[in-house]
């Protein structure tokens, strides 16, 4: 891989709607880190991750992922490296197994199913491999778009709320999970999430979104501890009134 960020932004612009317009001026996301991204509800999380996937590339300004510039026709050998897990998770209307190896099917991996197997015992889904998607809960349904995109061994996963419907201890499980993926493979991590405790336990570095605005983006030391902007203290001590 010759490329030296899996992300470089600058000048994104996006309008969203007549009130709404996500701005970033400048942004790097090193090859093998995990920044976390928080802000409230609306800030324009979900929307920076949609267009660092490259299913969206109606936006002004540039985003080159993994050395190649996502606008236009996104080469299909960059979209193949890149797996996203939305907030909402968006799956098939059939089995939980053949969901997982969705994924696998569309990049020219085949089926691999000793590895989906062992992905699906991990996250505890193996009972249910058999079972149509669109009838598990939402916490299942989590766990079946999280191990979709685990199996590909993508070099970027991108992470929206991925853990927002999980109980405590699958969210420990899923947290340990892509921690040893990461460890095994070097993969890049941009994870969004509102919870500023996961933040920190995943994170290496940090964003904060604001009115579609990127505030301030730290190591997550400086970022918790000591920001340069007010508004990060205000909102990682819950004084921020939206």
């Amino acid at each position: 891989m010759s490329y030296e960020s899996s992300y470089a932004i600058r000048d994104l612009r996006k309008v969203v709607s007549e009130s709404f317009c996500l701005k970033v001026d400048a942004l790097e996301v090193a090859r093998g880190e995990t920044l976390g991204i928080v802000g409230p509800t609306g800030a324009g999380k979900s929307t920076l991750l949609r267009l660092m996937s490259g299913l969206d590339p109606q936006f002004l300004g540039t985003i080159d992922a993994l050395g190649q510039a996502v606008c236009g026709n996104v080469p299909i050998e960059c979209l193949r490296r890149i797996a996203t897990v939305p907030q909402r998770p968006m799956l098939l209307s059939n089995s939980v197994g053949y969901n997982v190896e969705y994924g696998l099917r569309v990049r020219g991996g085949g089926a691999a199913g000793g590895r989906t197997n062992a992905i699906l015992n991990r996250l505890g889904l193996h009972w249910l491999a058999r079972q149509n998607a669109h009838t598990l809960s939402g916490g299942q349904a989590q766990l079946t778009a999280i191990a979709r995109a685990l199996v590909c061994e993508p070099d970027v996963l991108l992470l929206d709320e991925p853990t927002a419907h999980l109980d405590p201890a699958n969210v420990k499980l899923v947290e340990e999970l892509i921690d040893e993926q990461k460890a095994r493979t070097g993969m890049t991590i941009v994870w969004a999430t509102h919870n500023l405790f996961q933040a920190r336990r995943v994170a290496s570095r940090m964003a904060l979104l604001l009115d579609g605005e990127l505030i301030e983006v730290d190591d997550c030391k400086t970022f918790f501890e000591g920001p340069a902007d007010r508004r990060v203290t205000d909102f990682v001590e819950g004084r921020m009134v939206y």
